[in-house]
């Protein structure tokens, strides 16, 4: 129910101040799971996809944004997952993957906010080869000068979407290649 409200809401935020454009929506399985990868500029950001997105979508977040109880109860009721990110954390990709047999999840590859493309981690690949779901690749524009890092409220601008499905992937790829292969459709968008 908390989903849908924000969902809403951020819908007629991002379409009155934001000039939203969205590309490629028609590229999502209807009930079937996947994983939707971005690139990552904003805290806006899993904000936007929810709100674009026709399904209801779990997200991989850094695991510091749960200290606050709150918010953390926030978090996890619109779907959040902590991740840790600098170590192995098996108890979060379990999860992830158990989330993976009904429903779409959310991974920034970057692994944080203005990462450079090339230092993407490896953990999308992971997943796709233990669950086989499709990925859909996301660049979201905009939300860098929107609500660049340190900033609290975000300013008017425009913010676009575009969605690809990506599969060039073969049997053979390590997940360091899927990962790659994701990436590189992420920058073509």
């Amino acid at each position: 129910m908390l989903y849908r409200v924000i969902k809403f809401l951020s819908f007629g935020i991002l379409v009155l101040f934001f000039k939203l454009e969205v590309r490629g929506r028609g590229v999502f399985p209807r009930n079937k799971p996947f994983i939707l990868a971005s690139n990552h500029l904003s805290n806006l950001d899993p904000v936007i996809l929810g709100t674009v997105c026709p399904r209801k979508l779990n997200f991989l977040a850094k695991e510091e944004l749960f200290t606050k109880k709150l918010f953390a109860f926030f978090l996890k009721n619109v779907g959040a997952i902590p991740l840790k990110r600098n170590s192995p954390d098996i108890r979060s990709i379990r999860l992830a993957m158990r989330i993976l047999k009904r429903k779409p999840l959310v991974i920034f590859p970057q692994g944080q906010r203005g990462a450079d493309y090339d230092r993407f981690r490896a953990g999308v690949g992971f997943l796709y080869k233990r669950t086989s779901v499709p990925i859909i690749a996301a660049k979201i524009y905009g939300t860098n000068t929107i609500m660049p890092k340190g900033n609290k409220i975000p300013k008017r601008g425009k913010v676009k979407v575009s969605f690809e499905r990506v599969s060039n992937f073969k049997g053979r790829d390590s997940y360091e290649d899927i990962a790659s292969k994701v990436i590189e459709t992420i920058k073509s968008l």
